[in-house]
């Protein structure tokens, strides 16, 4: 019994040798971690930190590039509310018809249903100038019916103040704006639209953009109407893709107001642009 007794005194002497040294191991590791922990956690505030100067680089990129060469702006028309001159004219209108017709003005038959559009006759969205604009309500007839008229009318077009021509030079700069900004905000477009671009440096950035090197598919050949609206909704949905990655307020956004979704984008008032 002695003999057995001595053996476990030396057995638990090893053994407590042996959790002395995995203390200290166990230590060692603590103190590792300790540093690694310091260390991530500075790494990720210089993250961070570069993160918001890349941030304010794209914004003040965006800026610059809305301001110089595609400058959006809400154009006011003169257009007066019909209820306002009703009941101008008529004393005797009830409110309930004057709020009616202010309902009717706010509303569009747009595509074989009826659109609610609380922009609609009040200010136009325009784009690299105020001649340049597009339907507050997303109506996009005129271009249509400019297609159908040039399939049976022969000649030239001489009318250069055609709304189809508009229309189809904002949508081509919408589509010019939406690309370069995906391109700044290292956002991939869900959407595809046939817009051939050259290869560029940050150099000559600029420099292609005002020589106009691209070539949007709303640009050259006349669109049949299934083919302008597929585009159409192509472009709309890049835009909203745009604003949601950049955490524009859903409140503001239409699917339908193309410029309106824009503006709103980069417009300097969109605190989490550039991130």
């Amino acid at each position: 019994d002695t003999e057995g007794l001595l053996r476990i005194k030396e057995e638990n002497q090893k053994h407590y040798r042996r959790a002395q040294r995995h203390q200290e191991k166990k230590e060692k590791i603590q103190r590792h971690n300790r540093k690694l922990g310091d260390l991530v956690e500075k790494k990720t505030y210089d993250l961070k930190t570069q993160y918001e100067h890349l941030a304010n680089l794209r914004r003040s990129h965006i800026l610059e590039l809305t301001s110089v060469i595609f400058p959006i702006e809400e154009v006011k028309t003169s257009m007066r509310d019909p209820a306002d001159v009703s009941s101008e004219s008529d004393n005797a209108m009830t409110s309930s018809t004057v709020s009616k017709l202010a309902e009717a003005r706010r509303t569009t038959y747009l595509s074989g249903r009826w659109v609610c559009d609380d922009h609609n006759g009040d200010t136009s969205i325009s784009i690299t100038g105020p001649w340049i604009i597009l339907p507050n309500n997303g109506d996009y007839s005129a271009y249509y019916s400019w297609v159908e008229e040039k399939k049976t009318t022969q000649g030239p077009d001489m009318e250069h103040n055609n709304p189809a021509h508009t229309i189809s030079a904002a949508l081509c700069y919408a589509t010019q704006l939406v690309n370069t900004l995906s391109l700044i905000l290292d956002v991939n477009l869900p959407k595809k639209l046939c817009n051939r671009q050259w290869i560029f440096t940050a150099f000559c950035f600029l420099c292609i953009c005002v020589c106009g090197v691209f070539n949007s598919e709303f640009c050259g050949e006349n669109l049949s109407r299934h083919r302008f609206t597929r585009a159409v909704k192509k472009l709309n949905a890049n835009i909203l893709h745009l604003c949601f990655s950049q955490h524009v307020n859903l409140d503001l956004l239409h699917p339908l107001h193309t410029l309106r979704n824009l503006m709103y984008l980069v417009s300097p008032d969109t605190e989490n642009l550039g991130r």
